[in-house]
């Protein structure tokens, strides 16, 4: 029997991850903040499901909490990093301890989670980590518009990004996968936690971003964007990427020297 942990499980998301990979046949240790409800999540899913679920109350921005999460995730083989809060607010009106939260949240907590995670999956040679991120961490080039204000939310998702993609390529010929999944607006209770009617848009559900996650897991994705067709659109910003690094060692460039736009005329 294969163990599965998921962050953030409480509602939205990581509920629906819950839900699903009980229905799949894991046992589930479900962890968040509000211990009620994680009560009655791991009630019913045993009851529907006959699986192992235990319900582990923590706040992964306290570090005993952290801590104590970090060594539950020693034995698992599935490790769902989904917890997360939006902190939307333009930065010189955002409360330093409200960032230095999230960045615990969004940042400190994957990592930790997935060092904690990765040496048994590694030694069993099987296992993997879903990094739940956002698209927005493809919006730092979209400063106006509709957006909310985000500047540090989008950057700790751009962080759970790339972080995933190297990590992914460092993990290439262990059998251990690491994907991230990065959801558009989803209809949970994430913006009106924070006073944002969002019911006005377009809005997937968590069921639909679970269903995604987890084909695109299986399809040996890294980077899985539930609400994008077409995904040349993602192949193209990953070639602009590489085309950085790539383009002008090919032009004959000296990397030695600054470009020629910053020398003095």
């Amino acid at each position: 029997m294969t163990i599965a942990l998921v962050t953030g499980a409480s509602s939205g998301i990581g509920e629906a991850f819950a839900e699903r990979l009980a229905r799949d046949g894991h046992d589930v240790i479900v962890t968040a903040r509000r211990a009620d409800r994680l009560e009655a999540l791991a009630g019913r899913l045993h009851a529907e499901q006959g699986v192992r679920v235990e319900a582990v109350p923590a706040d992964l921005g306290k570090p005993q909490d952290l801590k104590m999460l970090e060594e539950r995730s020693a034995d698992v083989d599935l490790l769902v990093n989904n917890a997360g809060f939006g902190g939307y607010k333009p930065f010189l009106e955002l409360d330093p301890d409200v960032g230095e939260a999230l960045i615990n949240v969004h940042i400190m907590a994957t990592v930790r989670l997935s060092h904690a995670a990765l040496p048994g999956m590694v030694r069993r040679g099987a296992g993997a980590i879903v990094n739940v991120a956002s698209m927005l961490a493809f919006s730092g080039s979209i400063a106006a518009g509709p957006l909310p204000k985000r500047a540090t939310y989008a950057a700790a998702k751009s962080f759970v990004v790339t972080f995933t993609q190297l990590l992914a390529g460092e993990l290439e010929g262990t059998g251990v996968r690491a994907m991230v999944c990065c959801p558009g607006v989803v209809a949970t209770e994430f913006h009106t936690v924070q006073g944002m009617d969002f019911s006005h848009m377009p809005r997937m559900s968590s069921e639909d971003i679970v269903t995604a996650a987890m084909a695109g897991l299986e399809a040996g994705e890294v980077v899985c964007l539930p609400t994008v067709e077409d995904v040349s659109l993602f192949e193209d910003v990953s070639a602009a990427q590489r085309a950085l690094f790539e383009r002008p060692r090919e032009a004959g460039a000296d990397p030695t020297k600054i470009a020629s736009r910053y020398r003095e005329s």
